[in-house]
């Protein structure tokens, strides 16, 4: 478990946070400029923070209080940037060893083969970084990250710098990685989408500040934090791959609810997690008839945030799973809508993105 506590004042911005990053891929999420990138430089080690403490369990990497501040190179961690940092005149196998050669003596060995074929770089070893593409790179990075042993891995939006291709081929490798390796992961992101693919526990920043955290699938689905904001608010529910339909659908089961996605390359018993934006949402008190829409949700308002604008974020409790809606304040009170309130809520099923879309823990 890593416990993060600290404090420090930039000058016309302040950082006063405190957390707990369980094993699993633990996300500090919210807008540029709120802090996280700093929050993950002082962990490291390249940000002296005024005060704090950061342990992982009885190791003590920081503790100004008692005069503590073990140097970078002796805080035990693999460092993940938004780009590779690959030696360019390396191979990715020379690349992959210098990552070993930092692994202390007395640290269990790591398996590198296991490495290799848990990012799918076997094909890459005798290449350069030049002859690599971008995801290519991110994924030999995560290799040279892990074979140094470490005891964390940091990660500050290393899918930042990659297109949409990129990004879709290596969010699996990065689940694997969620998933496989028993070690605490920080996680840098703004994006909603990663997030709902990674995140095993989320922690909300905000100017500075905690403004929440715990289990992504609460964090993500309270109307009353959304750290990026209206526009990328959208909850998280939890379904299992039933069957593939010949018409190009995939069918899915929450919690007796069905859901139909667009055909999906997981095999049916799949546990998947899926995140659907609110803005994706239709509402209606009455179950709707003679809609192309497939999935139909029934469930209660348990809460509705309006903004400083035209609009409200709705959160509804259904049998799949709390799910929010972006409706118009008008449209809010043309309906009714109250905590306790009976509502159907409406997602076309093409509206759910394949990025969107991710496995669970062993999946």
């Amino acid at each position: 478990m890593l416990s993060v506590s600290l404090g420090h004042d930039f000058g016309g911005f302040g950082l006063d946070v405190q957390f707990q990053a369980p094993p699993g891929v633990t996300v500090l999420f919210g807008r540029s400029g709120s802090g996280k990138t700093s929050i993950v430089n002082a962990v490291a080690g390249l940000l002296a923070p005024d005060r704090g403490r950061i342990a992982l369990g009885d190791w003590v990497l920081l503790d100004t209080a008692q005069a503590i501040r073990l140097r970078p190179h002796k805080r035990r961690l693999g460092y993940i940037f938004q780009e590779g940092r690959l030696f360019p005149h390396l191979s990715v196998r020379q690349n992959l060893a210098y990552g070993a050669w930092f692994a202390p003596r007395s640290a269990p060995r790591v398996d590198q083969g296991r490495i290799v074929e848990m990012l799918g770089i076997g094909p890459l070893l005798d290449r350069r970084p030049g002859a690599l593409s971008g995801g290519e790179k991110q994924r030999v990075a995560i290799g040279r990250a892990l074979l140094s042993a470490p005891k964390l891995i940091l990660a500050d939006e290393p899918l930042a710098a990659l297109d949409e291709a990129r990004k879709a081929e290596i969010l699996p490798y990065l689940e694997r990685l969620r998933d496989e390796v028993n070690i605490p992961i920080l996680y840098v992101s703004h994006s909603a989408s990663e997030v709902a693919r990674l995140a095993s526990s989320v922690v909300a920043i905000a100017a500075g500040r905690v403004v929440a955290q715990g289990p992504a699938e609460q964090v993500l689905g309270d109307p009353a934090i959304l750290p990026a904001g209206a526009r990328e608010a959208g909850a998280l529910i939890t379904a299992r791959v039933v069957r593939h339909h010949d018409d190009g659908l995939s069918e899915l089961e929450a919690n007796g609810i069905a859901l139909f996605l667009p055909q999906l390359a997981h095999t049916p018993g799949t546990q998947l997690r899926l995140r659907i934006a609110a803005h994706d949402v239709i509402l209606s008190r009455n179950r709707p008839e003679g809609l192309s829409a497939l999935n139909i949700l029934p469930g209660l308002v348990q809460d509705i945030r309006a903004g400083t604008g035209p609009g409200a974020i709705v959160a509804i409790d259904t049998a799949a799973g709390r799910v929010l809606a972006r409706v118009t304040r008008r449209s809010a009170t043309a309906l009714g809508l109250a905590p306790g309130v009976g509502v159907h809520a409406i997602v076309k099923s093409v509206s759910v993105a394949p990025a969107d879309v991710g496995g669970t823990a062993g999946n």
